[in-house]
């Protein structure tokens, strides 16, 4: 680990602090219906969509009635997708004629769009058209990241709200995030890559010829636009196989610092909307911190990982002085290859710019940890923040068991209904990840994934289901997952993990936002200070350690000690 390597760490965490409260404010702004500098220009398209929908903004929606809008939205975009996928080869803007996806294909990029995870089981430059990059994934990418956004913002209402029978209304928040939110930093983000140097055309692939006389054909296409939302909306798919690896996706220094403070911005920012309208700014911010506490503990040991390099070289008298290299782009180096790691994990973003199955064992342990924690380091946008408060709620509840006092949370008493659909949407996605995993270990169909036996090859499982049931998309790429058994029970886990942890999450909302408020009392566990944020640190690594680790000393711890016995004979 060098100075250098820190120094630029820690330029990426005080950009992201300095944008938090700024940011936090603006969204406090919009979602709460106010006017921001965007409305003279931005409130008559934002109503006219409501006029055309038939849509009443201020009709304010049950739990039930908010989730069942957000089920029905999804359940539509899925089909449209998988239609346009299916059909790409028969409609317009596809250059290169590519054909359409087959179903299973199809199928489970529809689901890992529309859920916010974009696995991709395809190279995108050799499978998708134009028209499915920007009219497919790139909609479900706006559509998928405001959604979250608005599901956190309606927990956020639960516990702001005092005997109130509604959490706000789905289709205003979904607008006004897309119209006012998104849609204005994408244009920036994308006007700031393509200065960069990274494609924005409809052109058709270029054929070049190499010095040595061999035809190449440079992908090209669409990218900029679709880069911009991939990163502010967490959402990771990358328009390119390489993803942000590739030099057209990831051109400079100075893109991959932005791409990293876009993967954060908004996941950090809600924190202190949460803050806002709880009414004490101080609780967003202890939020953060507990965020901060795991993020910094995951870069650290990522970084040291990576940059002590592979003993196995050092043995065969290799130069280790850089790191390991493997799977790793020069340009970026261990320390901003393992840092890039950490944040698109600990958010549910999964771009990347270096290979995670190439990390060292203990490297490629954070990334998959940080998924398995259920991404609340910040997480994605929206998600993290309300998988963040779930875990808040759980912790208190713990609180109030050592004390013997009724658990209260930002003035609201924790009683057995919210704790208890608290614990079934913490519980989903490892249910999910656990169970399939452990499918694929013995099934034939499953054990034909891995490219490489052993702990490592239990690694790769583990992480595909990892990233489907945490939405994060990510791999270790030595899984080859497009084939039917993959692209079927990783769909599945796309599906649990996002949606049976929103409604228990919601219904959560709605309980919350029906009580009354409780006035803060000389014995009420105050909720802003460090205590309650090594509590908030705590409850999560228990849960997350009884759950998950003998599956993890099955896989990365094993394979560490494996290569340290490789070491020593």
């Amino acid at each position: 680990m060098t100075l250098n390597g820190w120094a630029q760490i820690a330029l990426f965490l005080l950009i992201v602090l300095a944008l938090t409260r700024p940011a936090g404010g603006y969204l406090d702004t919009v979602l709460s219906g106010r006017r921001s500098f965007l409305s003279p220009v931005l409130r008559p398209v934002e109503t006219g969509f409501y006029r055309l929908a038939g849509i009443d903004p201020d009709a304010d929606q049950s739990w039930l009635a908010y989730g069942r809008d957000m089920l029905v939205f999804h359940v539509a975009g899925y089909a449209l997708l998988y239609l346009l996928l299916r059909l790409q080869d028969l409609l317009p803007l596809n250059p290169q004629d590519l054909a359409g996806l087959p179903p299973d294909l199809a199928g489970n990029t529809a689901m890992s769009f529309i859920t916010n995870t974009n696995w991709q089981a395809y190279g995108g430059e050799s499978t998708m058209s134009y028209l499915s990059q920007m009219a497919g994934l790139a909609v479900q990418n706006f559509l998928s990241a405001a959604t979250g956004i608005a599901l956190a913002v309606a927990l956020v209402r639960g516990f702001a709200r005092a005997g109130a029978k509604g959490i706000g209304n789905f289709w205003a928040d979904l607008v006004r995030i897309t119209l006012y939110v998104l849609l204005p930093a994408c244009v920036v983000l994308t006007l700031f890559y393509v200065w960069q140097g990274v494609p924005q055309t409809l052109s058709a692939y270029v054929d070049a010829t190499t010095l040595e006389g061999a035809k190449q054909t440079i992908a090209q296409g669409p990218v900029a636009s679709q880069l911009s939302i991939k990163m502010l909306g967490t959402n990771g798919g990358g328009f390119f196989n390489a993803n942000s690896a590739h030099p057209y996706e990831n051109p400079t220094a100075l893109s991959n610092l932005v791409q990293m403070v876009t993967i954060f911005a908004l996941g950090a920012a809600l924190t202190n909307l949460f803050g806002r309208a709880v009414g004490d700014e101080r609780q967003g911010w202890a939020i953060l911190a507990a965020m901060g506490a795991l993020f910094l503990a995951g870069v650290a040991v990522a970084y040291w990982a990576e940059a002590g390099g592979n003993p196995l070289m050092a043995a065969l008298g290799v130069d280790n002085s850089a790191g390991n290299m493997e799977g790793k782009e020069v340009r970026f180096g261990a320390p901003l290859s393992a840092l890039f790691a950490v944040i698109t994990t600990a958010a549910s973003c999964g771009a990347v710019n270096s290979m995670h199955d190439s990390f060292m064992p203990l490297g490629g342990m954070i990334p998959l940890l940080n998924i398995l924690l259920g991404e609340i380091i910040v997480g994605g946008v929206g998600a993290g923040l309300y998988g963040m408060l779930l875990f808040a709620v759980l912790a208190i509840f713990l609180a109030g068991l050592m004390v013997g006092r009724t658990p209260e949370y930002v003035g609201k008493k924790i009683e057995a209904r919210e704790v208890k659909f608290t614990m079934l949407a913490i519980l989903a996605p490892p249910l999910a990840i656990l169970g399939f995993a452990a499918v694929a270990t013995v099934a034939p169909a499953g054990l034909a994934g891995p490219l490489n036996a052993g702990p490592h090859g239990f690694s790769e499982i583990l992480y595909g289901y990892t990233s489907a049931a945490g939405n994060n998309g990510s791999a270790f790429a030595g899984l080859s997952a497009n084939t039917l058994f993959y692209n079927a029970t990783l769909a599945i886990g796309m599906l649990i993990g996002r949606f049976a942890m929103i409604v228990p999450m919601l219904a959560v909302a709605g309980s919350l936002a029906a009580k009354p408020k409780a006035a803060a009392s000389v014995g009420t566990f105050p909720t802003h200070g460090g205590l309650f944020v090594g509590l908030l640190v705590g409850a999560i690594l228990i849960v997350g350690g009884l759950t998950f680790l003998p599956a993890l000393a099955l896989g990365p711890i094993a394979e560490h000690y494996a290569l340290l016995a490789g070491t020593l004979f």
